[in-house]
């Protein structure tokens, strides 16, 4: 068998770089920049948009299974238009990858871990086998059941940047044994570390001293941690598992863990990149872990314990400052120390806002009032449908008993609901700026359809995965812009008022939203396209069809780049300063000084630049133009329930924004749409007034005083700066003719 594989080629590359100019927003090249840019050691520089695009493709088109088995010239002449185009469409950033891919996808880190390209996991808190994983703890047959299991996905997929999703719901709770066990934990570290000092603070003995203390005796478990992921996992495991006889085989009750081969701070890290955070902060972890187990010897641990374990681990992956830590805890509706478990401040403060937390809920709950009270309070909880996630697609398309029916949460981000080890799997379209650069609709959903596809198609780690994902093979294309086009095309929003109405379950009065015809017939086509797309390649692929499809997703950094509103959110304001923090030895930032950007110390973090951005949002002087300040609470609810009803088969991610004199209205607006809305979350507006908010609203003739200050482009006068570097691309910011663009 012969492979091929697909690369485009450069002679094409510079014929759309000569034709089509990248759609970046304000925001977007120096967003680029900062966030997915890779450093080219070759030429000591970091990537170009062409280069970033080029090496996402061949990572994406060569995923196709297709190539491994002596393709046909017909295939391979497929794919190679295939990446034609999608080099157009993601370099005019009428459409992208999630960051996960613009990040990872091409790179030796992607060929080696599959799990890289997934952004988001989901995993049940109770006791699983690890199967044939890349991760399996010596003392277990890889079919025994391990308390330890779900707690080392969620540590791994953490710390390959991932965000994760957990169940702490009773029915998985309920399945822990009793602790049988109290463990006595030892840290040791050699002299020789430059982590010594910093690690024996955290309570770490020094190993010289335990080694003479304890060199006739072998009542312990040691364990030395090789220097790698795999070794702070294997650690966690080995302590947690130590609790329950039945997978402690040796039967002891002493763990001495050897952690003076580890990396120490600030020491690079190859692969995914960044840098290490030392032992320290896995030190304080182990501690903290065994704490809580210790406690409940005896008894089982509680939701609550499970929860704080995954917060601690979200904790000490964030402690390097380089890995974001996105968590979701899901509890059970009627879990009152659950619920409340945030209002422990000094916990909160310690590790416990390492994740939100929301309550999974069935059709026939109705307790809405204390969850809209919590709400009003501080933000949470947030609430997943479990009933309508599993045996509902669109609404529209009505009840499908058990379609997806084994559904047990969703990502951190609410708009994929996920079986036990699954991921969201996401590409995003930018419909509004697809259409200003004269794509067909249609052609754009189908490459993103085909994206996703390819992405699941990738070795996983992990076997609960493995088994999930290609039996799924769930995708998730996402919209964002959708109010830019919304209000583009129909010439106002998609909610065009309300009626009175009777809820027919309950007879309660309810203001039923009148949708434009014309704005459901939009979603509905871009629907069907990703359905038709899916249903070809499938068949192409000799693989199952998609049990779902399409998603919206919050977006945020990937929409900052096309300058378009996020997801299904209306724009924050017409007129905005944007907030963004850098590290104080960014290089960008001698660039945005030399252009007039203001910028002033972040108050919340050392060695941290806060930059200021004007925005202007597309459409903002319109008088049809809404922003999160504007736009009432029931059309928030309303517009979600619209891509819920035509649009997502998947969820729709939004956080709705309510003013201090709307927060009564949240209890009948969940109970209005519990039939239709799949997950949701609720957040004050607060309309900057924290300081240093990420954003600001402010009047036009702030915003034009503050333009007024600004002169030059970014990505010229950096170019000017690092004249030594060669070959770079001079993006011309100003040619973007919508988002969150100057005014001309």
């Amino acid at each position: 068998m012969k492979n091929a594989r697909i690369s485009l080629d450069q002679a094409y590359i510079d014929q759309v770089k000569q034709n089509v100019s990248p759609h970046w927003g304000e925001l977007g090249w120096v967003t680029y920049k900062r966030t997915y840019a890779r450093w080219l050691p070759e030429y000591n520089r970091a990537e170009e948009w062409d280069e970033t695009v080029k090496r996402v493709v061949e990572g994406n088109i060569n995923l196709d299974p297709r190539l491994t088995n002596s393709p046909s010239e017909d295939v391979v002449e497929e794919l190679t238009d295939e990446a034609k185009r999608l080099f157009k469409l993601i370099y005019g950033l009428a459409s992208t990858p999630s960051g996960r891919n613009l990040w990872v996808s091409g790179t030796d880190y992607q060929r080696r871990n599959g799990d890289s390209l997934n952004n988001c996991w989901f995993i049940a808190i109770k006791p699983q086998k690890y199967g044939d994983s890349h991760i399996l703890p010596d003392y277990l047959d890889k079919n025994q059941e391990a308390l330890s299991m779900p707690f080392s996905f969620v540590f791994d997929q953490l710390m390959k940047g991932g965000g994760v999703g957990f169940s702490v719901v009773q029915d998985n709770i309920q399945k822990i044994p009793s602790v049988d066990n109290k463990i006595d934990l030892t840290i040791v570290i050699d002299k020789a570390s430059a982590s010594y000092d910093d690690s024996v603070k955290l309570g770490a003995t020094d190993k010289s001293e335990w080694v003479k203390q304890n060199q006739n005796s072998d009542d312990y478990i040691y364990y030395d941690l090789p220097d790698t992921r795999e070794g702070w996992v294997l650690a966690n495991a080995r302590l947690i598992d130590m609790h329950f006889k039945e997978t402690n085989p040796e039967n002891k009750q002493k763990l001495v863990l050897d952690i003076s081969g580890i990396r120490p701070y600030g020491a690079k890290i190859h692969g995914f990149g960044g840098t290490a955070s030392g032992p320290m902060p896995l030190v304080e972890m182990l501690f903290e872990i065994n704490d809580i187990i210790n406690n409940r010897v005896g008894t089982k641990i509680t939701s609550v314990d499970g929860t704080d374990i995954c917060n601690l681990i979200g904790k000490t992956v964030v402690a390097g400052n380089v890995r974001r830590s996105a968590e979701l805890a899901l509890g059970s509706n009627d879990d009152q120390d659950f619920i409340t478990m945030k209002q422990d401040k000094d916990k909160l403060y310690h590790h416990r806002w390492a994740s939100n937390n929301s309550v999974a809920i069935d059709a026939q709950f109705d307790g809405y009032e204390p969850i809209a009270a919590g709400i009003r309070e501080n933000g949470e909880p947030g609430v997943v449908n479990l009933d309508l996630s599993r045996n509902y697609g669109r609404i529209i398309d009505g009840y499908q008993e058990g379609i997806d029916g084994e559904v047990e949460g969703t990502n951190p981000c609410g708009e994929i609901s996920l079986a036990n080890g699954e991921p969201c799997n996401l590409f995003e379209v930018f419909p509004y700026i697809a259409e200003e650069q004269g794509w067909d609709l249609k052609e754009v959903f189908k490459l993103a359809t085909r994206y996703t596809k390819r992405v699941t198609f990738s070795e996983y780690d992990w076997e609960v995965s493995r088994n999930i994902i290609y039996k799924n093979r769930r995708i998730g294309v996402s919209m964002s812009g959708i109010q830019d086009w919304l209000l583009n095309d129909l010439g106002h929003r998609v909610v065009t008022g309300f009626e009175d109405s009777i809820d027919e379950e309950t007879g309660a009065k309810i203001k039923k939203p009148i949708y434009d015809p014309k704005g459901i017939k939009m979603v509905e086509e871009a629907y069907q396209a990703v359905i038709d797309a899916d249903q070809d390649y499938s068949k192409a692929l000799n693989c199952n069809p998609s049990i779902k499809h399409t998603t919206v997703k919050p977006s945020g950094t990937v929409a900052k780049l096309a300058g378009a509103s996020e997801g299904m959110h209306f724009h924050y304001a017409g007129y905005l300063i944007q907030r963004i923090r850098f590290q104080a030895s960014d290089p960008l930032l001698k660039a945005l000084d030399a252009c007039g950007y203001y910028s002033e110390p972040d108050i919340y973090s050392p060695n941290t630049i806060c930059v200021e951005f004007p925005l202007r949002a597309a459409h903002a002087d319109s008088k049809n133009f809404a922003s999160a300040g504007t736009v009432s609470i029931e059309e928030q609810f309303a517009t979600q329930a619209f891509l819920q009803t035509y649009w997502s088969d998947n969820a729709v991610s939004c956080t709705v924004t309510f003013q201090s004199n709307e927060g009564d209205k949240i209890t009948s607006l969940f109970k209005q749409y519990r039939n239709v809305i799949k997950s949701t979350s609720l957040l004050p507006y607060y309309g900057g007034s924290l300081e240093q908010a990420p954003k600001e609203p402010i009047d036009k003739k702030t915003y034009e005083e503050r333009k007024a200050k600004i002169s030059g482009d970014v990505a010229t006068v950096f170019a000017e700066q690092h004249d030594d570097q060669k070959d770079i691309e001079l993006v011309d910011q100003t040619d973007c003719e919508s988002g969150a663009c100057p005014v001309k």
